[in-house]
């Protein structure tokens, strides 16, 4: 396990870096307006660079965007309450449930199958967390009930997970490509000799 990420990895820290601050904060960016690609960050961070320094890179980087974002461009902290502290975890499971599947996977199809799973538990397990944690012990609420939370759940969960799922699918199609023309330059090199 290294802890400083690979001459390979850079490249690719540099990328999710770049992809989350451009998502993440939307009024410099505003042109773009793109949906916050931070969940589907941290699970291409734990496949890509697990056993690396760039889990609490990355939280660091997400911390000082909303940092940044409130203290400097007006955006509202109500979600900044005690339970902020919970997107530790929340960020963590998606981490590891991006590692999990690089276990698993080969470049391959039916890879595809893992991968739903490993993103989707991961996303739901993440939510669970973070909008847990933020109903339950934000201290926003002032009679939390289990009724309201599981209303409030099945109010936001499912863009929660969309959004999450589909920035995870365009980060696996960008790999895909990425992995066909590697192996077809190779394929070729390899030929040529």
């Amino acid at each position: 396990m290294k802890f400083i990420p690979t001459r390979k990895q850079w490249p690719i820290l540099g990328a999710l870096i770049l992809l989350m601050l451009l998502t993440r904060y939307h009024h410099l960016w505003s042109a773009l307006n793109l949906p916050d690609a931070s969940m589907a960050v941290f699970f291409a961070a734990g496949f890509y660079l697990a056993g690396s320094a760039a889990l609490p890179l990355l939280m660091l980087e997400a911390g000082l965007i909303d940092y940044v974002a409130i203290t400097q461009a007006g955006v509202s902290d109500f979600c900044v309450t005690p339970a902020y502290s919970v997107l530790i975890l929340a960020y963590a499971v998606l981490w590891y449930a991006g590692g999990a599947y690089a276990k698993h996977y080969r470049p391959a199809l039916s890879t595809l199958a893992p991968l739903v799973v490993a993103a989707l538990g991961g996303c739901l397990l993440s939510f669970v967390l973070s909008n847990g944690a933020f109903y339950w012990i934000g201290g926003r609420y002032p009679d939390p009930n289990f009724s309201e939370f599981v209303q409030r759940f099945m109010q936001y969960a499912p863009s929660f997970i969309a959004v999450a799922m589909a920035w995870i699918a365009v980060l696996a199609v960008m790999h895909g490509v990425w992995v066909r023309a590697f192996h077809s330059s190779e394929s070729r090199t390899s030929a040529s000799r």
